[in-house]
């Protein structure tokens, strides 16, 4: 089993700013870094998924962050569950205890239970990493809300008989211009009873979860694991982060030199809410952005390259609304032809080529002025 280390990257924020003294800019982004840096973007919005403005940096928090009446009520949450938190159970970071349902493994006594609780302390999650367990949940402060999200089951290559892709998928994708270099790196697969391609999700070098894609473009997702962005792991030491539609998106987007990209892992909604945001414990559709919330939150800039139909405009809309639209950028897919557009990552790069498919993502737009122009031009 493929295992990816990964250490976090360190950005730095003052006041919600993002300061050059303290951001590199990155050559896989060095355009839209170069214009997103002539900005002072001010972090606002939604806050629940953002960059924490008050923390010095990266892995680091302040006292003052905490709802501490928040923080006990989830700790004592947890209790009733089986979690005792200690001293290492601090807000914003990964603590690692006994699990209560497997012991850890018996004899072994592995310290295989994470334990995260979010900066403010109003949320929390846990997961056990032995295979022959999964015992997950999320607990949040306010009513009575704990959720086990997870199967005690495996969740192994050989429990969900995966095998390694043969010739006729890797002929299928290399048509699709993926190269069997990144089917590789990806550790994409295929399943042995009818061969339909198969993504596997890691978080943490671990596996956990997979989807399937047959060649009839059937899509069918491992019953009873979590959520969670596809190439997560790619993202751990990103400061900028690219968030497509789909798994053959990603690997496309790599072909085009960025590997700091994820996708979503249920497509898009047919249409974009008016309503409010719903409370995370109830943001069922997007719970992955919850899961995945400790990466996302130091991140500065957010690439959405969903797709050019009005599904993917509305999913670009839902994440823009729930990561904060000031930090975001939108691709604008090129024109295919004087009606048309072409409509993701994939089609750019099989018809117009890894290059054509670098510039576009390298001249992404401020999210909000993107929405802006396309509002302009529906009234003309």
């Amino acid at each position: 089993m493929p295992v990816r280390i990964m250490q976090p990257g360190h950005l730095s924020l003052t006041n919600g700013l993002a300061t050059t003294s303290s951001v590199t800019v990155p050559r896989r982004l060095g355009r839209v870094w170069s214009r997103l840096l002539s900005y002072p973007t001010r972090v606002t919005g939604n806050p629940s998924l953002q960059c924490n403005s008050d923390a010095e940096s990266f892995g680091e928090h302040k006292d003052d962050t905490i709802d501490i009446s928040k923080l006990t009520e989830v700790k004592q949450k947890l209790k009733l569950v089986g979690i005792n938190c200690d001293d290492s159970c601090i807000p914003g970071r990964y603590a690692h205890l006994l699990c209560p349902k497997c012991k850890g493994g018996g004899r072994s006594l592995e310290w295989s239970l994470s334990v995260h609780i979010i900066q403010d302390g109003d949320f929390a999650m846990w997961r056990c990493f032995r295979l022959d367990c999964g015992w997950a949940g999320r607990a949040f402060a306010g009513g009575s809300n704990i959720r086990k999200v997870m199967s005690s089951r495996q969740v192994a290559e050989k429990s969900l008989g995966l095998e390694p892709l043969g010739e006729k998928l890797i002929a299928y994708l290399g048509e699709r211009m993926i190269s069997e270099g990144t089917l590789q790196r990806n550790s994409v697969m295929q399943r042995l009873h009818d061969q339909a391609i198969a993504f596997p999700y890691w978080h943490n070098g671990v596996l956990v979860g997979c989807k399937y894609r047959s060649m009839e473009r059937k899509f069918r997702q491992e019953k009873g694991t979590e959520k969670w962005l596809y190439g997560l792991d790619d993202i751990n030491e990103a400061a900028e982060v690219i968030i497509v539609e789909g798994e053959i998106d990603k690997l496309s987007v790599e072909e085009a030199g960025f590997q700091n990209c994820v996708s979503v892992p249920s497509g898009a909604p047919p249409k974009f809410s008016n309503r409010e945001l719903p409370p995370q414990e109830k943001d069922t559709g997007y719970q992955y952005l919850w899961n995945c919330k400790e990466h996302l939150d130091k991140v500065s800039c957010i690439i959405l390259a969903t797709d050019a139909d009005t599904p993917g405009h509305a999913l670009a809309e839902e994440l823009a609304r729930r990561l904060g639209k000031d930090r975001c950028w939108r691709v604008r897919w090129p024109k295919k032809d004087e009606f048309s557009y072409f409509k993701d990552a994939n089609e750019v790069l099989k018809c117009l080529g890894p290059g054509a498919l670098r510039e576009v993502i390298e001249n992404a737009e401020l999210y909000q002025l993107h929405v802006s122009e396309e509002a302009l031009q529906c009234t003309k």
